[in-house]
């Protein structure tokens, strides 16, 4: 009686074991699941698409501020631990971060995130490029070699963008696939639904020609039909010379142009002088997300871009 009494007690013991191991097992697979992906962009742009897509299940930090030139970025040791802990790193790729992603990405020792693995997402895979050029020299200015590479300031190139982005955290977590192609979808529809609203608002403007600073909006020249005629910088990235402020005043005077456009991280000065000569005006553009306060998504950069070249045109034309 007692042996059976003894073995029925045991018996107990092992299924409430046995319960509580299934509830414990079942629950760190159901945290493992919903596990945050740390997710580093190297821009502003990259990490507002990536937070669209990967949504609540994402924690997404970048590296360059919206408000700076991308091309010179200090490779600082608060970003290498940024990219050591990083499950997935975008960059916009071709050359355009080269003189401080390579640094980082050999300082952080993350195998997740070099090259070929599958952490790593460059953003301009099967993007459109533009201005790939035929042949390269120093006397050219400092000239892209793979085309320019400032794509995302097309929206159209933002669903590239958002499909490798997508592609590198299913790869990642393949088992939110759903929920990251559901959020994807609606950031397709909505930006669908925007670049209606942007064609449709700079439609009574196409072919209005312009100035540029540096040669760094055909993107969005492309997207909302305005036409870039020359530039302020002699060269790319050789600041503006007496000669060529001169040759670009003479230029805007015989073709009645009136408008200069310029990233926040550029001196105005030239721009401004230019602008007096002319009876013009300088419209500095968001080059990137956060570039200003109120530039806060992908979405929000199109909206105050669209807003200012408009305003500029009305403005011109009275």
């Amino acid at each position: 009686m007692n042996r059976f009494h003894f073995r029925r007690a045991d018996s107990k013991k092992v299924v409430a074991v046995l319960l509580l191991a299934l509830c414990f097992t079942s629950f760190t697979s159901s945290a493992y699941a919903q596990k945050k992906l740390n997710v580093v962009t190297t821009l502003t742009d990259l990490k507002s698409i990536a937070l669209a897509v990967g949504g609540d299940r994402v924690d997404v930090t970048t590296i360059a501020t919206g408000y700076q030139n991308p091309h010179f970025v200090d490779p600082k040791p608060s970003f290498i631990m940024k990219m050591t802990r990083a499950d997935v790193f975008v960059t916009i790729g071709l050359d355009l971060e080269l003189g401080w992603v390579p640094p980082l990405l050999n300082s952080a020792r993350n195998p997740d995130i070099l090259k070929g693995s599958a952490g790593y997402v460059d953003a301009s895979e099967n993007i459109p490029l533009l201005q790939i050029p035929v042949s390269i020299s120093r006397e050219q200015g400092d000239i892209h070699i793979y085309g320019n590479p400032h794509y995302w300031l097309d929206p159209q190139n933002g669903k590239i963008i958002a499909r490798n982005i997508l592609d590198g955290l299913v790869r990642r977590q393949p088992e939110s696939r759903d929920y990251f192609n559901a959020n994807y979808n609606a950031f397709v529809d909505e930006l669908d639904r925007k670049m209606a609203e942007w064609a449709a608002a700079m439609a009574p403007y196409r072919g209005r020609r312009l100035i540029a600073y540096h040669n760094q909006w055909p993107y969005l020249e492309t997207a909302l039909g305005f036409v870039v005629l020359d530039f302020l910088e002699p060269k790319p990235g050789i600041p503006p010379t007496p000669s060529q402020l001169a040759k670009i005043i003479g230029l805007m005077k015989r073709e009645s142009v009136h408008t200069l456009i310029i990233s926040p991280y550029f001196r105005v000065d030239s721009a401004e002088l230019v602008a007096r000569n002319v009876d013009g005006s300088v419209v500095i553009l968001a080059s990137s997300v956060e570039a200003f306060p109120e530039v806060k998504t992908y979405f929000d950069l199109f909206d105050y871009n669209v807003a200012r070249l408009k305003e500029a045109f009305q403005t011109a034309t009275h």
